[in-house]
Parts: C-alpha cells; sequence; structure tokens
C-alpha cells in the first residue's frame, strides 16, 4: 500500500456556497447505492438552480480513476482521487458493495484514505454496506451505526465497538450518517437535502423521484409481516396472516394467537419466541404499529381512530408504541408522511 499524504483541513462551506459532494468508488460496488443517492442530489440542485440558487457538483472518484466496475457489471466512469488531497469539498459519501463482508481487506489503501479525508469533510455519509469501510477507517468508533439488515451481526462481530441499530433507516451520529440496504441510500440523501436546502425542497425531490414516503431515519428497515415470512417460523406464517386481519379485535390476547395456532398457551410462548425472536404480545404491538403506521400514511382517519382500528384502545398507547419503536410521534409520522391528510390535522400536528 502506498503513503498517504496528510490532507489539510478544507474550510466549511457557506449556505450560499456550491457543495462538492465526493463520492468514493471502487470495484464491486454496488450501482444503486451510487446512483440512487447521486440522483437524490442531482434533482435537489436542479430545483435549487429554478430559484437562482446554488446547488450540488457530484464527484465520483477512485484511487486511479477511469472506469470502475460495480457488481451488476456496469462501469462507471471516475476522476483519480489523488487530487482531492488538496482540492476542498463538503461531503464524503461511500457507497458499499454486496461481498464487502469477504472484500473489505482489498480495500485498505482506499480505508487509509478514507480515514484522513474524513477528517476535512464537513460530514461523512455511507450507503448501505459501505458503513465497513467506515467502521474499518475507525470513524464509527463508540458510534451508533446502520447498515443492511443482512449485515449487523458480521458488522457488530467485526467491530464491536460500535454500537448496531439494526431497525433504522439511517442514523447520523455528530457529523457521521450511515444508511440501510441500498434504496436506504436515497432516504439519506433526502435527509442530507433536508438538512443542506431545508424541508420544501427535500420534498420537491421526493415528489419529483416518485419517492412518496420520505422516510424518518428511525422507521423500521422493512415490513414486520414480511419480516415474519423470512424467519425461521414457517410454523406460523398462516398465524401472521390471521394476525394481520384481526389487528382491531379488542378480544385478540396472546391466549387467542395460542387458540389460533392449535397449542396450549405455556407451549405457543415458548415456541413463538424461539423460532421468531419475540414474545407473541410484542409482535401483536408491532403488528398494530405497521398497520397504523400505513393508515397514518394514506388515509384521512383522525389520529384517535386509527388507534381504535388498529387495536390500540386509545391514542396514548399508540403514542407511547411510536415513541418506544420509532422516536416519534404519530402526529409527527403523519406530517411527514401523510396523503390526502385534511390541513387543519397536518397543523395541528406541526404546533
Amino acid at each position: 500500500m502506498t503513503d498517504i499524504p496528510q490532507i489539510p483541513a478544507a474550510p466549511v462551506h457557506a449556505l450560499d456556497q456550491p457543495r462538492t459532494l465526493l463520492f468514493l468508488a471502487y470495484p464491486q460496488m454496488g450501482l444503486l447505492d451510487l446512483t440512487g443517492a447521486q440522483t437524490v442530489f442531482w434533482a435537489a440542485t436542479k430545483a435549487r438552480a429554478a430559484r437562482g440558487l446554488p446547488g450540488y457538483r457530484v464527484v465520483t472518484a477512485s484511487l486511479e480513476g477511469g472506469l470502475v466496475a460495480t457488481a451488476e457489471g456496469l462501469a462507471v466512469a471516475t476522476e483519480p482521487l489523488a487530487p482531492w488531497l488538496h482540492e476542498p469539498f463538503d461531503t464524503l459519501v461511500v457507497p458499499g458493495a454486496p461481498e464487502i463482508v469477504r472484500t473489505l481487506p482489498d480495500h485498505a489503501e482506499l480505508v487509509a484514505w478514507l480515514a484522513q479525508a474524513a477528517q476535512r469533510a464537513r460530514r461523512t455519509a455511507s450507503v448501505c454496506s459501505g458503513t465497513f469501510l467506515l467502521a474499518a477507517a475507525g470513524l464509527l468508533d463508540g458510534r451508533r451505526a446502520a447498515t443492511h439488515w443482512a449485515m449487523c451481526d458480521a458488522l457488530h462481530r467485526r467491530f464491536p465497538a460500535i454500537e448496531v441499530d439494526a431497525e433504522s433507516i439511517f442514523v447520523q451520529q455528530d457529523q457521521v450518517w450511515t444508511s440501510a440496504g441500498v434504496s436506504a441510500g436515497i432516504d439519506l440523501a433526502l435527509a442530507l437535502v433536508e438538512a443542506d436546502c431545508g424541508r420544501e425542497v427535500a420534498m420537491q425531490v421526493a415528489r419529483e423521484l416518485v419517492v412518496f414516503l420520505k422516510r424518518p431515519g428511525g422507521q423500521a428497515q422493512f415490513s414486520e409481516l414480511l419480516k415474519a415470512q423470512g424467519e425461521d417460523s414457517d410454523a406460523f406464517e398462516t398465524l401472521h396472516l390471521w394476525l394481520s386481519e384481526h389487528l382491531g379485535d379488542p378480544r385478540l390476547t396472546v391466549e387467542r394467537l395460542a387458540e389460533q395456532a392449535r397449542m396450549s398457551l405455556r407451549n405457543f410462548t415458548r415456541v413463538y419466541k424461539h423460532k421468531t425472536g419475540r414474545t407473541p404480545a410484542k409482535a401483536i404491538e408491532v403488528f398494530r404499529l405497521e398497520a397504523a403506521r400505513r393508515l397514518l400514511e394514506n388515509s384521512d382517519q383522525h389520529i384517535e381512530q386509527v388507534a381504535r382500528h388498529c387495536g390500540f384502545g386509545s391514542e396514548e398507547r399508540m403514542r407511547l408504541a411510536f415513541q418506544r419503536h420509532l422516536a416519534v410521534t404519530p402526529r409527527d409520522y403523519r406530517a411527514r408522511f401523510a396523503r390526502g391528510v385534511p390541513l387543519a390535522e397536518i397543523q395541528g400536528s406541526l404546533a
């Protein structure tokens, strides 16, 4: 590995100046990890230009420059990284790669460059398994971080100093941002745009890209029903479908689930926890939470109606569940993502 020279500190860009975003490219990176986030910044620049305001300059650079093959087979044109040892830039973005857990030692030179370059960036971000490169560079020690849900255990084993968040879409810790799998890089980029340019521009970009849900960092990576179907829980697949159809039933209890599964309460509770990793009571809560999220996003029902429809019983109980799992209130959640909700209710949630 060649020696990496010291990089002088870069100035922090004023809000009224263009911002250079430096995307680090390397062989077999994920194509969407790279281009999904880049498209968000391109759309934000276009929206800003329509207002006569500066936007972003997006640069894709690799150690040697030239064409870099992605995991999907498409080659991406890149600049060499060397000139950026001295050129100013605002943000570093590191895409992930499907085989990064296995190939991480092959990227030692890029990791060394990243460790020093991050010192002069205003912020550093990773998409999907790009978190492993940030971790190898020592940028995540003592911090909470997200990555693709399938790689969370590997990240924890290899870098135990990191608090791995297996649920969140993206995580911000100081000047370091990390995101979950693939398309979550779009959510991360929208959050960065909102931090730079305001909510109006971020929502305009989301609409243009038909990303109709601009998800918060605390939103779960995937649906609870999809998660349940993917676990070692074939015996409960029919039960989960039944559960999703009876969430509003006030008589829904763990005892009812055991009866539906044709098992004794004691055996059902033990086997369910072993197979799914959560108690039956917790399963009821998270399934209700997801149903409530969908109604808040897509219906004009009032908050109290949503709470009753999903089986929470009261708005307060639903609020506590949202705070516990998503760190946001139902009203704030609706204010971010609602479609076709009465303006008065949205305004009330923002008051």
